[in-house]
């Protein structure tokens, strides 16, 4: 009976182990957010963060979008012009692969559109903001957020409004569901 117990015990604290291990190998988004955040200003973290999700070999949409926007991050750290242009096209690059793995998410659609419109517009990488900011609208018209929670749809409308990129009925309808979200 207690061997019975013990094994019991056992069994459910290695079950226990390898489902935190499972979770923990998954990609945290809230995590990389926030990451994200100080690699504005960091090549440190930026460079870390960016192996970090290179080293998945499984990316989802999702993952290929923040490793896009790293690639931006790194254009903007960088003093040499060469390597700015070298890491913009390369963000522009995973970013098409991004799209097209999840092309209906709001959130890979928020990171290139944010990209696109801090980007100096000589440099041609704004191509993609008014379907970029159509594609978020019409997704959350059907109240698909896909990997947004609640405060960054928040977040990504009041951008989207901030950034003056949208129409006039643009704005009335984000300034609506901005309303259904608070």
């Amino acid at each position: 009976m207690i061997v019975k117990r013990i094994l019991f015990i056992a069994l459910a604290l290695l079950s226990l182990t390898v489902n935190q291990q499972v979770k923990a190998d998954e990609p945290n988004l809230r995590h990389i957010r926030s990451l994200l955040v100080v690699c504005m200003n960091s090549s440190k973290t930026t460079d870390s963060l960016y192996k970090s999700l290179a080293a998945i070999k499984n990316r989802t949409g999702v993952i290929s979008g923040y490793l896009a926007t790293l690639s931006a991050c790194k254009a903007k750290l960088s003093w040499n012009p060469y390597m700015k242009v070298k890491h913009l096209n390369n963000a522009e690059a995973t970013y098409k692969t991004a799209v097209s793995a999840d092309p209906h998410n709001i959130e890979i659609r928020f990171l290139r559109f944010s990209v696109e419109h801090n980007v100096p517009g000589f440099l041609g990488f704004n191509k993609d903001l008014t379907t970029d900011s159509e594609e978020i609208i019409t997704q959350l018209d059907k109240k698909n957020y896909g990997t947004a929670d609640k405060d960054l749809t928040v977040a990504i409308i009041k951008f989207l409004l901030q950034s003056k990129r949208c129409t006039a009925t643009q704005n009335q309808d984000l300034n609506k569901h901005l309303a259904e979200l608070k």
